[in-house]
């Protein structure tokens, strides 16, 4: 937060149920990331169900109305004061720690350029799509590089975290591995697993990844997952060439729950891993439009479903027969 809105009196006063109209609170006027706020939202969320109180009991006890609070907790909300975070984070007693990220988070939500996220519980980048994909409804994946996180196993993973040159300590790298696998609850949880459609470039079971046995394993358990319900997993050939004639990296796009008249709880995002660079996030509709039309060409290009998960098989008995 800024000097001048540190001084602003309007952003220190408290929203009570007669100033919903206040400038503490500003519906969504566009130019700013909804990222930011939506994440903030989700935690107070996560945080008041922790403790037990309904919305309409936590907005009495920091003097808002149900309707703002909830308009909060959706990342609806633009402007939220630093006193009405802390306010919350009080009530629902959360660390100070935490409570420090989630007013820094708020102030990001504010800015109107924002670009990435900073370090921190919130502001980490992995923490940031981790929030948005255990909120998914949807994962769409297009990845040209490696099996993706969700699918990957333990020892595959190992092995891509170990690689890069930011996670040098076991006790780091062992940390992200199990976090990994954590994640993996989503897809394969038996209430409501999150459906996962990936499409991998063929290159991606060529690319040796912790040695021959560890890409055998990890091609054969893609194969048994492929057979999940929920799960649906295409191989892209080499003689796809180059759909649209253009280079894409990695991503995914994240389609949300929707309400009972059919609108999205969350608006769909796009992510693109950015690998050495800052991670991309893409709200803006004509955007994530031009992303599925992407998917859709690549899809077309890609193997059956039986055809994948035989060739998945086929390459895993090849990086078997290399080890011996």
């Amino acid at each position: 937060m800024t000097s001048a809105e540190d001084s602003t009196s309007t952003e220190d006063a408290m929203i009570s149920e007669n100033t919903t109209a206040s400038t503490d609170i500003t519906e969504d006027d566009g130019p700013s990331s909804t990222l930011p706020r939506r994440q903030l939202g989700r935690f107070l969320r996560e945080s008041r169900d922790a403790t037990g109180f309904t919305i309409a009991r936590a907005a009495k006890q920091v003097d808002l109305s149900r309707a703002v609070l909830q308009r909060i907790e959706t990342g609806q909300i633009q402007k939220i004061s630093r006193p009405v975070v802390q306010a919350l984070c009080e009530l629902y007693d959360v660390s100070r720690e935490d409570t420090d990220a989630a007013v820094d988070l708020a102030a990001q939500a504010r800015a109107k350029s924002w670009h990435y996220i900073y370090g921190g519980m919130f502001s980490n980048a992995l923490n940031m799509y981790i929030g948005l994909e255990s909120a998914a409804r949807r994962l769409t994946t297009c990845q040209d590089q490696c099996i993706p996180g969700l699918l990957q196993t333990a020892t595959y993973a190992r092995a891509v975290i170990s690689a890069s040159p930011l996670f040098t300590s076991r006790e780091e790298i062992e940390r992200r591995v199990e976090l990994r696998m954590k994640r993996q609850a989503l897809i394969m949880r038996r209430t409501h697993p999150i459906e996962l459609d990936a499409v991998l470039h063929i290159s991606a079971l060529y690319r040796v990844i912790g040695g021959a046995r560890t890409m055998a394993v990890a091609l054969r358990h893609l194969a048994e997952l492929s057979k999940r319900p929920n799960i649906t997993i295409r191989i892209q050939p080499y003689s796809a060439g180059q759909t649209w004639g253009i280079p894409h990296s990695s991503f995914v796009i994240m389609d949300f729950d929707h309400e009972a008249i059919g609108e999205p709880v969350e608006p769909p995002v796009v992510f693109i891993d950015g690998g050495a660079a800052p991670d991309v996030y893409i709200e803006k509709p004509d955007e994530i439009r031009r992303y599925r039309e992407l998917v859709a060409a690549i899809q077309a290009t890609c193997l059956g479903e039986v055809e994948t998960r035989n060739l998945l098989r086929q390459v895993a008995k090849e990086h078997e027969r290399s080890e011996r």
